[in-house]
């Protein structure tokens, strides 16, 4: 973490956002998390995105406890996101809703009936993709969420990449596409972020999704900053 320029994050994140943190993970640490993927009692759900329309592919959501690893990213990465999501909020005039430490928000999203676990891995293999959509589980809601990818574009697979798409105020909506490098991750708004107009502070809102995958196989591990209900 401490070798990620945030400066450079959130002016990403300001302008289209989303923002690439440069590496977080080695190459070993990549395959040992793509590795849990074959461990179905490591997860409590597996989606099949076809059947539901998401897209094509598969993810699946951890079960409690959360390996080491996940759990450990989740918490280092909460006190940055943090910070900027109280900015968010600050600029809408509102207030932030959420506490210093991560697991006293995770035991509010609990005490609201947010009690499974979120961070998930998803597997797309040659045709599969992921529909346009926004990862909000209840009430309680974190404004940002970080993808880590765990192959090696170009290497491991082609095509696949992660995309988000702006509703801009009074303006066609924006896309913005970015391939992410094997141990890097990317922080990008959950469901919507703040936008400067003639009228102030509004809120824009923000989906994302995973472009067609064209060959190989793209495994990735989701980091959401709040439980489902």
């Amino acid at each position: 973490m401490e070798r990620i320029d945030w400066t450079a994050v959130v002016a990403d994140l300001d302008d289209v956002g989303m923002a690439q943190t440069g590496p977080i993970l080695d190459p070993e640490e990549c395959a040992a998390l793509r590795d849990l993927y074959a461990q179905e009692s490591r997860f409590r759900s597996t989606t099949d995105m076809a059947r539901h329309r998401f897209g094509e592919g598969q993810y699946r959501y951890f079960d409690r406890p959360l390996p080491r690893l996940v759990d450990e990213l989740r918490h280092v990465f909460w006190p940055h996101v943090l910070t900027v999501a109280r900015d968010w909020t600050t600029r809408r005039g509102e207030h932030a809703p959420w506490p210093d430490e991560l697991d006293e928000w995770l035991d509010q999203c609990h005490a609201a009936g947010q009690v499974r676990p979120t961070p998930l891995m998803l597997r797309y293999s040659a045709g599969d993709w992921n529909a346009l959509h926004r990862d909000v589980y209840g009430d309680l809601v974190f404004p940002l969420q970080v993808v880590i990818g765990l192959d090696d574009p170009a290497v491991d697979y082609t095509g696949g990449e992660f995309v988000v798409v702006e509703q801009r105020p009074r303006a066609q909506s924006r896309a913005t596409s970015t391939p992410i490098p094997r141990g890097h991750g990317v922080v990008f708004a959950t469901r919507d972020r703040p936008v400067r107009s003639q009228r102030g502070w509004v809120n824009a809102p923000m989906r994302h999704g995973v472009s067609v995958v064209r060959s190989g196989q793209r495994h990735t591990l989701g980091l959401v900053f709040h439980d489902a209900r």
